[in-house]
């Protein structure tokens, strides 16, 4: 099979969707690689790396669409990059459906197969491919939620951890999967005071094992996020509802209780987002203030590590990648059905449930479309 790499074109990602060690192994395995010209270089994969790897290098992204016939990435196809995708093409990528009904025009129009990291399962119900980038999200979110938290951002000009005779800072973090765990983890080592809340009773017993008395957890109900958001100086949006749109549980009406110069940081912002006053936005501006409040809303929050990101993100994607390549598009959907649930669209239909319920545009199920590949 012919792979292709194209350099990323979002707004400050500098992540790659093979490294130079990656592209061998396709090699390896008796296929082709190409990777436009310095789509590495960001994160110091130079083309000579490429090259000793025996990768073929290219000049654009369109002489990289054309010679291949499954491009991996990292984030979702911009709208030339969508122009630019044809029937024979497998994408294989974060795609981020439900709050992007344009991207999925595009998709569907291009009649392209498209399988999406972030909805590929495993065995214990977890999303393999989305954890390596929930993982750095969660920590970082942390990080930028302390810079956030500086008079000369809008911030309340709170120190995450405090110091002797002061006491430190609120974070409140709602929902404890992956991100929210890594959160956690972070904020318990800066010295912060930690409140997770989330739905899952078996969730919050393990969070409360791992880190024992470093933070408390409660069961989330309307009335106890409404208690402790009003008390917040930083709220991290965990919230994850795998391929579907993010429920807005900070309501205008909750946010306007919190205190002036408090900071959101909403990791759900690729899904949509779960503050009804979030909206994407870049590296380059990073937040906005809304009624007071602080909101850090970047929707490839990795990218900022790109090279960190490029590679946890490689090691988990790498598997799959050989496999479709090895197996062919079909038989490799057909031999695991968790990658098969990261069949978002293909030939022109919605193939998965929860992005046509999103994007209220029908759904076929990908059982029955893989039979035209």
């Amino acid at each position: 099979m012919r792979i292709g790499i194209p350099k990323e074109i979002k707004n400050h990602e500098y992540r790659v969707g093979l490294t130079p060690a990656s592209a061998h192994e396709f090699i390896a395995n008796g296929h082709q690689v190409f990777v436009e010209t310095h789509a590495g270089e960001g994160i110091d994969f130079s083309d000579d790396d490429y090259r000793a790897a025996g990768v073929e290098v290219l000049e654009t992204a369109d002489d990289v669409f054309k010679q291949s016939e499954m491009i991996v990435k990292v984030k979702e196809p911009q709208a030339i990059e969508r122009a630019r995708l044809k029937s024979h093409h497998t994408l294989f990528t974060y795609l981020h459906l439900a709050p992007d009904i344009e991207q999925a025009h595009g998709l569907i129009k291009s009649g392209a197969v498209c399988i999406a990291y972030e909805t590929v399962t495993n065995d214990k119900g977890g999303l393999p491919l989305l954890a390596p980038m929930s993982a750095v999200a969660g920590r970082m979110s942390i990080q930028a939620g302390a810079h956030s938290l500086e008079k000369s951002q809008g911030g309340r000009a709170v120190l995450i951890g405090g110091v002797p005779g002061v006491k430190p800072a609120k974070v409140v973090i709602i929902g404890g999967g992956v991100v929210g765990e890594n959160a956690a983890e972070m904020a318990v080592g800066m010295g912060a005071e930690v409140i997770i809340l989330d739905r899952s009773i078996s969730v919050l017993r393990r969070l409360s094992k791992r880190f024992y008395n470093s933070i408390k957890t409660i069961y989330s109900t309307a009335s106890a996020l409404a208690d402790h958001i009003s008390e917040a100086d930083l709220v991290i949006g965990a919230v994850l509802l795998p391929g579907a749109a993010a429920p807005k549980l900070l309501t205008r009406e909750l946010i306007a209780t919190m205190k002036k110069g408090a900071v959101i940081v909403d990791v759900a912002i690729d899904q949509g987002g779960c503050a009804e006053t979030s909206r994407p936005t870049t590296h380059a501006e990073p937040t906005y203030i809304v009624d007071g409040i602080v909101h850090y809303c970047v929707a490839n929050m990795p990218g900022a590590v790109a090279r960190t990101s490029t590679i946890a993100l490689n090691n988990a994607t790498l598997p799959y990648a050989i496999a479709l390549a090895n197996k062919g598009i079909k038989q490799a959907l057909q031999d695991d059905k968790h990658l098969l649930r990261g069949l978002n669209v293909c030939r022109g239909h919605i193939t998965c449930e929860d992005v046509s319920t999103a994007l209220n545009l029908p759904y076929v199920p990908a059982e029955s479309v893989i039979e035209e590949l």
